[in-house]
């Protein structure tokens, strides 16, 4: 049950969305192009953030660079 307290983790680090042209599934509506987000936990393929609607969510690494 350790993803119910990840929202009130410390930052690991921040990252910058680069893209949101998604193959597979749809991120253009909860990610912005640019915005800056902080990591809250993160595993070999994805990045865990709060995203733009305010819930943590897991998200491929590709669509980010570290800042």
């Amino acid at each position: 049950m350790i993803h119910k307290t990840w929202e009130n983790n410390e930052t690991i680090k921040q990252i910058k969305c680069v893209h949101t042209d998604a193959k597979k599934f749809t991120v253009n509506n909860v990610l912005t192009t640019e915005k800056t987000y902080d990591v809250k936990n993160e595993s070999e393929e994805f990045y865990f953030v709060i995203d733009d609607s305010g819930k943590m969510g897991g998200f491929y690494k590709e669509y980010f660079e570290e800042v």
